[in-house]
Parts: structure tokens; sequence; C-alpha cells
């Protein structure tokens, strides 16, 4: 009533000469409900009448408190009388909004809640009052979040839940038909936050409490903020639009399993035993005792499960297909003295059904899982690659391999995707000898015949600032860069020994802390073994992590680096929370050649995760277009010197959630996802009606048996010569036998 009062105070006396407007500022929460029943619904409702209802309904309504709040209350709640419903409907010229962390949660009474979720999506409660009290002119009166007490002035929390409020907003105007004409920040700078005191800010100028004069810094918050404002929103960046063109010729598009499906049961054909049918009686085979037929040699046809999957790689117009030897299956005792022969012989016939097709096999020599790290058990029992004897049985089944498959395989990784998260510095350490020493035993003694080539690849997410005007923050994303990638980069692709920023950080932290962490060193003769020892720079990447040097969250706070993890919850999620970010692997691209030169690269493996049950896979092919459009960008406008790109994954059977083919009761079924990125292939990337056609030679078809005469060119003239000089001898001895003949007669 006194409200009421007020309005129609000014809207009698003052409104003609000010020209102003008035209205009542409304704080409320959002609420969604535990389950999608009618009943949780109703609650829901019923936990806004009480809220935001009690006041908003008899202004912007009729005068009258909501029904849901007269059933519940009865007596309690007053009566309006004709008059006063009349006087107070309509007394607010917009509906002002305040929606923020303290007034719409934490003093929330828990009885408001109906039992039911609260949420702080601001665009719901934007459209929700929309529609329930008529299309009003909203104005945000108060919105923001709050980040730690102890948080200065790199507030990186505060800014994307500021993002995250402001894109709500422009998507209730420009989505929804909300009439939202104004947001206001809460608050200018730090202060007293009611029940929670100092424990917190919410200030875009940081106050520090303890000084005397309580001098206001601006925190990164605040130029966010101003950027916002001189920007009017979030206009569309050139940088981030999509571009049109085509990779090179002869660019590897390819496919990961990261291991391939083995079945080696024997087809029947194999059988040596002889079998009576019983027609008559039960219709069974019966074995005949004693009675053999002749066992004929093993063929490819034989392993019926390799034609299924290379009809799948078909079907996908992919040229490469990536995956990893089971090391741990192949030489089980870690050593030549057992051998998986049929293994060896499956993996032969694989490789050969894939050049048969023009699919050229990518082959991990070892790639690093959760049971024993994928290692044989005798070298996973005494310390895996803590034990340098690790590093010579790498060799040994290197070279076995080599020999065994390097005929038909000539694209190698040696290891693929070591976890620097699980990898101690001495076992990094030994992986790095073990990787050069296969390298150089491939280019001396096999290179030559086989023409192969070889390399390892590197996990490579990004790693951004989270405050981009903090340069704290910038030496923080420097700092996990080199711990993440440069750890096992630098040695090979750089000056042959760890990145510098390791070693320093490592000597300050083992000198003030508690902590001793002893990063090995290389001799000399082993930073020339292991520097250069790469044919390309293989990478797998994923998403984008953003981190800060300000501890707000302990959960996610690495002490040892001294760093917070940050997430951007404006950005895309992946059911299992990956963020999808495409511009990180363009930015990724860029810092590879910037630090290591133009290196030929190839994207080994790049996918997300999505929901099994979702026929459409929306998010995955949101996902490829989008970095495959990234890596385009990084070729045509950076000069990446980029090769190849292969998604991951295969299938859901061997990656469930990942798989551009979904599997379910035995049967393969392929994705929306895996038609759009066949699309992608077929036209070898994004071409535009002004993008110039690419004149590629066509590619001679891929002959493994051809193999064997081209390396033994020497051999196949001789044999040519004594094969030309029989010919022409038995031409001259028939030819005088029967002159001889001729003349006798």
């Amino acid at each position: 009533q006194a409200h009421a009062k007020v309005w129609h105070l000014y809207n009698d006396h003052f409104r003609p000469t000010q020209r102003g407007k008035v209205s009542i500022g409304l704080s409320s929460h959002w609420i969604k409900p535990q389950r999608m029943t009618e009943k949780n619904i109703k609650e829901c409702q019923k936990s806004l009448d009480f809220v935001l209802g009690w006041f908003a309904k008899p202004i912007f309504i009729d005068g009258d408190y909501p029904e849901s709040m007269r059933s519940n209350l009865s007596s309690l709640l007053p009566e309006f009388s004709e008059a006063e419903k009349k006087y107070i409907k309509g007394t607010a010229d917009f509906f002002a909004l305040s929606f923020g962390a303290t007034l719409s949660f934490q003093l929330l009474d828990s009885h408001m809640k109906f039992q039911q979720l609260e949420s702080i999506s601001l665009r719901q409660l934007l459209y929700w009052i929309s529609t329930e009290y008529n299309n009003p002119q909203i104005f945000i009166v108060e919105n923001s979040w709050f980040v730690s007490g102890s948080t200065k002035r790199d507030d990186a929390k505060y800014i994307y839940y500021l993002k995250k409020f402001i894109l709500e907003t422009l998507k209730a105007i420009r989505y929804d038909g909300v009439n939202v004409f104004g947001y206001t920040v809460w608050s200018l700078l730090d202060g007293f936050e009611w029940h929670r005191g100092y424990s917190i800010r919410r200030g875009l100028f940081y106050v520090d409490f303890q000084s005397h004069d309580k001098k206001l810094m601006p925190k990164s918050s605040v130029l966010f903020y101003q950027k916002l404002i001189e920007k009017n929103g979030f206009p569309p960046l050139p940088e981030n639009q999509p571009i049109e063109g085509i990779f090179p010729c002869g660019f590897a598009w390819g496919i990961v399993d990261n291991y391939i499906q083995v079945d080696t049961t024997p087809a029947q054909f194999l059988d040596s035993n002889v079998y009576v049918w019983d027609v008559h009686q039960t219709k069974k085979l019966i074995k005949v005792e004693g009675v053999f037929t002749s066992r004929r040699k093993r063929h490819c046809v034989d392993f019926a499960a390799i034609r299924l999957q290379i009809s799948l790689l078909q079907e996908m117009h992919v040229t490469h297909f990536h995956f990893s030897l089971k090391w741990s299956l192949i030489l089980p005792l870690g050593n030549l003295s057992l051998i998986n022969h049929t293994l060896v012989h499956y993996y032969q016939c694989f490789a050969n059904e894939l050049l048969r097709v023009n699919i050229t096999p990518v082959v991990a020599l070892w790639q690093p899982m959760a049971e024993n790290q994928e290692l044989p058990v005798s070298l996973a029992k005494y310390g895996a690659w803590e034990n340098p004897e690790t590093i010579q049985a790498f060799v040994e089944y290197a070279k076995f391999c080599f020999t065994s498959l390097g005929n038909h395989i000539k694209f190698w990784i040696t290891m693929n995707e070591p976890s620097v998260k699980n990898l101690t510095y001495t076992a990094g350490h030994n992986l790095l000898k073990a990787h050069a020493k296969v390298w150089h035993l491939y280019d001396k003694e096999f290179r030559r015949s086989q023409k192969g080539k070889i390399s390892i690849a590197l996990q490579a997410d990004w790693v951004e600032p989270a405050c981009p005007f903090s340069r704290n923050d910038q030496q923080v994303a420097d700092r996990i860069l080199e711990f993440d990638i440069g750890w096992l980069a630098e040695p090979i692709f750089g000056n042959g020994d760890y990145p510098q920023v390791m070693r320093g950080w490592l000597h300050q932290r083992n000198s003030v802390d508690l902590y001793n962490f002893h990063l090995p060193y290389f001799s000399e003769d082993e930073k020339k073994l292991i520097q250069g020892s790469f044919d390309f720079f293989a990478l797998s990447h994923y998403t984008t992590t953003l981190v800060g040097w300000e501890k707000e969250d302990a959960l996610k706070y690495d002490h040892y680096l001294e760093v917070q993890m940050i997430n951007d919850i404006t950005w895309l999620h992946s059911p299992n929370r990956a963020a999808v970010v495409p511009w990180g692997l363009r930015k990724l691209l860029k810092w590879v050649k910037s630090k290591y030169g133009d290196v030929p690269i190839y994207v080994m493996a790049n996918g997300i995760d999505d929901d099994q049950n979702m026929v459409h896979d929306k998010l995955r092919v949101y996902y490829i277009r989008n970095y495959i459009n990234e890596a385009l960008k990084a070729y045509t406008l950076d000069n990446v010197n980029l090769q190849g790109y292969f998604v991951y994954s295969f299938n859901d059977k061997t990656a469930p959630k990942y798989g551009l083919y979904g599997y379910l009761a035995n049967q393969y079924e392929p994705k929306p996802s895996m038609k759009h990125y066949r699309e992608i292939i077929d036209s070898n990337g994004f071409p535009g009606p002004e993008t110039p056609e690419l004149l590629c030679p066509e590619e001679i078809a891929s002959c493994p048996e051809c193999h064997f005469f081209r390396t033994r060119k020497s051999l196949l003239a001789f044999i040519s010569f004594i094969f030309v000089a029989f010919i022409v001898t038995i031409f001259f001895i028939i030819y005088y036998s029967k002159k001889a003949e001729r003349r006798y007669e």
C-alpha cells in the first residue's frame, strides 16, 4: 500500500513535469523441479509465487495475492478491499528485478523451495516473468555473483558468472522476446555482504579492508565489463567466424580406434576333423574319431572380424586408420621367448586389408591403459617405466614389430598419448630414451627398405589464462603448457633437454617447500640421441582449460604448480563435462609452430563424448565441424604445416559415447556425425563458391605384395636375364635341330 501511494503521488504530481518513471525492486530466485512431474512443476510455481509473486501479482496483474498463497496461508494473509486492489494494480512503470547470490539464494528460506531445486538460470526467470506478468519492460537492477574474500584483483570466477548472466539476458531478449531494457552489476566496490560479512567479495573494485586509506583498485572484471559496454554485448569476432577453403592434396583424413577388435577364432575351414551329419536323429554333426584331413595354411580370409571393420572404414571414406598394438599380448613375457604368432598374423592381415582398400594404417607400438599401463606383466611388476630395463625391452619389441609388420605399415607412432598426469619424472626420462632409441633403430635399419616414417604422439590440450588482462594468469598458462606438453616435446623437438621453465620452477619449489621432485639430467650423448628423433609432430587434442593464479576453489587448486583451474560456465560442455572450445585447437597449432618451427603436424585424435541415447548426436556434429574449421584456419591463415586430422573415435564398442558408429545388439549403426565427417572428407574441407579448384594427382593403389619385388630389383634383373637366356637357348636348339633334320633328309 505504501508503494502504491508513492507511485500515485509521483504519477499525479511529478510525472508531468519531471517525465520520469518509478517502480519497486523485487528480488527472486529461480527453481526447477526435481523430477518433471505435474506435482513438482506446481511446487515450483508455488515457490515463485511465495517469493516473487507475493509482491508482483498485486502490482502487475490484479491487485491481489497469488492463489497458491491464499490457499496455503488462509487467514494469515491479509485481505485487500476492492478499492485497494484497484489502487495497487498497475503501480509500476517497469519490472525492477534483483537476481544475485545473496538475496536470491543464500537468504532464501528453505521452506520457500518446496523441496525443489534452486538454479541460477536468469534467462528462464526472465521468460517466466514475461509470460506471468504480461510482458512488462524489465530492468535488472542488481545482478552478479561472488568470489572468495581472499581473492584480490584477478577475479576470473566473477568474470565468467557475469558473462553467463549477461549472455542469458541477451538470449532472453533475442530468442525469447523478453522486453529487457537495462542491466546493472552489483556492486561497484567490495563491501559488507549481509550475513557473509567480509568473507566474500562482489565488487568491481578491490578494497583492502585492513589498510588505512581503503584505496580502490580496479579488478579484471572492471576491464571485462568496460569492454562489454563498449561493444554493447558480444558481437561476433572475425577470428571466430568459419572460413571457406580446402586442405592440400594428400591430406590425411583419419579415424582412431585405441585397439582394433581382435578375434582370432579359427574359421571352420581350418578344422582338420571329419564329421558325419546325423540327419535322422540328433540333426547334429558327429565327429569321426581318428580320421583327419590335411591341415591347410592360415589365410587372412579366415579372420571374419576383419572384413566388417574394413567395410565400416570404407563407408566413412577415410584415408588413414590409427590404432595401437598390444605389447602385453604380442610378447606376454616382455621378451622374444614367447611370441603370439596368431595375433601378429592377425595384425598383418588387418594392415594388408587396409592397404588393399587404399586406407593407410597408422600404428602405435604402445599406448598406456589403466591395467598395467598395457605393459607385459613382467615389466609392469618390476617398476614399469621406472625401471631402465624397460627401455631395452621396448627396443627389442619395436624391432620385432618393424620386422614382422614393417612391409605393411609405413606410418609408426612409438608411444601414443603417454599421460604426464600419471608419469613420474624418472619414468618420463626413461620413456624419452626408449622413444629415441626406437626412432634411431628404425632410421638406421628399416627406413631405407621400408620407406616409412615414425614419431611420438603427445596429448596436447590448450591452456588459456582465465583473466585475459592478467600477466600473472598468462605466466601460469605458459608454465602449465611447458609441464603438460613441453616436458616430453622439448627434448625431442627442441634442444634435447627439458624446458628451462620446468627446471627453474622445480628448483624454486624444492628450495622453499618440503617437496623434493628431482628432474633427471641427460648426458650430452643422450641429448644428441633424443634431439631430432622425429619425422613429424603428432598430437591429440580434446579440449581447452582455463587457469589462474588466485586461489579460489581448493578442490580445483594445484598447490604443486600453484594454479587454479577455472570453468567458463558459458562454454558448451559434454555430458562428461569436457569443454567445447574449437579456437583452442588453432591456438595450440600456432603455439607448436612458433615453438618448434615448421614441423609437419598431425592431429592424431580429436573428439568428444555425447549422450548415447541421443539419436542425433548434434554436439559431436558441431564439435567436428568447428574443430576442423579451426584447423583449416591454422593451415590457411597461420601457415601451419598441417598434414592430417583424425577423429576420435571409430565406434562405441571400443570407446563408449565417443564413436561415430553406435553399437547395439552386435550391430553397428552410423551416427549423423559420421555422415557429416564423410561430407567434409569428400569436400576436402569447406569449399565455397570462390574456392579455387584443387587438382590432385590420382594416387596409385597400394600393393603390399609388390614390396617383395621392389626391394629385390637386382635379383629380378638376374632372374630376367636367366629367363631370356633360357628362351634364346631353347630357340636355337629347336632351330638347329630342325635345320639338321632338313639336311639329313
